[in-house]
């Protein structure tokens, strides 16, 4: 269980740290939409359509969308934020481990 609130962990972090952010305008949107959605879907880009002074719209993949709200409900209280922090601190420090899973 703390290794898959781990993975969320770290799609978050790819998400905030990543350089890939494509901007357009509405017009160019709609004149493009396949090749925008493509690229948000395929190679986790976020795109910022611009929609005027101060107002604009994101879109990010449904994965990363998911992968988001995973990870606002594990850190939603701090009995769970706590068990997260030390997981990330074992895997730092190289003290944890793999375990195989069960199938059944």
């Amino acid at each position: 269980m703390v290794e898959s609130h781990i993975v969320h962990i770290f799609v978050l972090l790819k998400v905030l740290n990543s350089n890939k952010m494509l901007t357009a305008t509405i017009s160019d949107f709609r004149k493009n939409i396949k090749k925008y959605l493509d690229s948000v879907t395929e190679n986790f880009e976020t795109l910022i359509i611009n929609r005027g002074k101060d107002s604009g719209v994101v879109i990010i993949s449904l994965d990363e969308y998911n992968s988001l709200t995973a990870t606002q409900h594990e850190l939603s209280s701090k009995l769970n934020e706590s068990r997260l922090d030390s997981a990330i601190e074992k895997l730092k420090k190289g003290s944890s481990f793999q375990k195989d899973l069960i199938e059944s």
